[in-house]
Formats: structure tokens, sequence, C-alpha cells
């Protein structure tokens, strides 16, 4: 079953997880998010979806907008062979979603369970803002609540400390 965006709320809301929502044109650059003027907008994740050389271990990493990531560095706090940009192929292929929609609750599309999720630390204890696999609307929930979910599902997260 593909996780759309209406199977995120349902989710969501099965769960009982308290969330605040706002859709919005399609956005595809966290530029283009900072101009919509959503609230709260220290609590929007930049989400990256890198791969090691090999193309054996894939991950999706949260951080705060306006975090520069360094894959060197990421490299060695995740113990990761050399890291790289995942391709857009491998986006659709491996979780589904199109440039621009990149989220966590990507993976619940990874049949596989081979993406492993990392957000950063800054988001214990915070809201943070995605997109429900949806370039289209953001959501605003508990990061507890958003990692339970994940691994209630099966799916593999860690929060790190990203410099």
């Amino acid at each position: 079953m593909f996780v759309d965006k209406q199977a995120v709320l349902e989710l969501l809301d099965d769960a009982k997880i308290s969330y605040q929502w706002v859709e919005h044109e399609a956005v595809y650059t966290i530029d283009e998010m900072k101009k919509l003027n959503l609230p709260d907008a220290d609590c929007i994740a930049k989400n990256l979806f890198v791969r090691d050389d090999k193309k054996q271990h894939f991950y999706l990493v949260s951080v705060q907008e306006e975090k520069p990531i360094d894959l060197k560095k990421l490299r060695e706090i995740i113990g990761s062979r050399r890291l790289s940009f995942a391709s857009e192929k491998d986006l659709q292929e491996i979780i589904g979603l199109e440039k621009g929609s990149v989220t966590p609750f990507g993976v619940l599309n990874d049949k596989n369970k081979r993406v492993k999720v990392f957000i950063d630390e800054r988001y214990n204890n915070r809201t943070i803002a995605i997109h429900p696999n949806e370039n289209t609307m953001t959501l605003w929930l508990k990061t507890e609540a958003l990692i339970e979910l994940l691994r209630d599902h099966g799916r593999s997260v860690e929060t790190i400390k990203l410099g």
C-alpha cells in the first residue's frame, strides 16, 4: 500500500497523535518554504535523502532548515561509507516520493525497510514541521510522536547531534 498524504493523516489520527497543518502551493526547496511565511518557521525541517557510495545503505536526514549539512561529517557521525545525495530515481523507487516532497513519512513506503532515518537532536522535546509525503501541505507535530509512529511501523529512527 502506498502511503500518500491522506494515509499519513489517517495514521496520525488512528494513533491519536496531535498535529496542526497548513495547505499551501507546491514547494520544492527550503527557500520556497520560507517565502510561504508559515507559522513556527523555526520548526521546519530540511529533509535530505542520501546514500552510501555502494548504494547499499540509504538515509533520510532531518535537520533545521538553516543548518548546512557536511556529508563528510555526517558520514563520521553515522558510521557510513562515503555519502552522496540519492538520485531522483532512487527517491521514487525506494520511498515513492518526488523531489520537494522528501519527509520522514516517506520511509513508510520503503517496502524493504532499507532507509534509516536520522533526526537532528535539536528537535528533541520540540515540534517538527514536515510534509505528509506531498509538498502541498506542512504538518507540525511533536518529534517524539513522529519517531514513535515510524518505529511502530518497523522503521529505524535515531536522533543524532549534527554539529
